[in-house]
């Protein structure tokens, strides 16, 4: 079993910037891919960003450039950092981890980009 505990949303001004970090407890994060997913109102949850056991990160086409994911297995965390962020950016944010049948998520972090 795996907890997942978002931090770090909020509200920012477009082109600004926001950290999210992912908090786990359990055994074996470090074999978990883990992930940043998303879902705006009245739209379907999309993945953001997900870096596996060993480091392989992609992204969504829509954030690529902008968004960097990272994990630090000794601290059992993976973040993503957020950059110019737009208003189409504006979801709550939920924490992933997956492990071939085994599946996690956390309760979500609102991000809003407005001025």
């Amino acid at each position: 079993q795996v907890q997942l505990v978002e931090s770090g949303g909020g509200l920012v001004q477009p082109g600004g910037s926001l950290r999210l970090s992912c908090a786990a407890s359990g055994s074996f994060f470090r074999l978990y891919t883990m992930g940043w997913y998303r879902q705006a109102p009245g739209k379907q949850r999309e993945l953001v960003a997900a870096i596996t056991s060993g480091g392989s990160t992609n992204y969504a086409d829509s954030v690529k450039g902008r968004f960097t994911i990272s994990r630090d297995n000794a601290k059992n965390t993976v973040s993503l950092e957020m950059n110019s962020l737009k208003p189409e950016d504006t979801a709550v944010y939920y924490c992933n981890a997956h492990l071939s049948t085994l599946e996690y998520w956390g309760q979500g972090t609102q991000v809003t980009v407005s001025s």
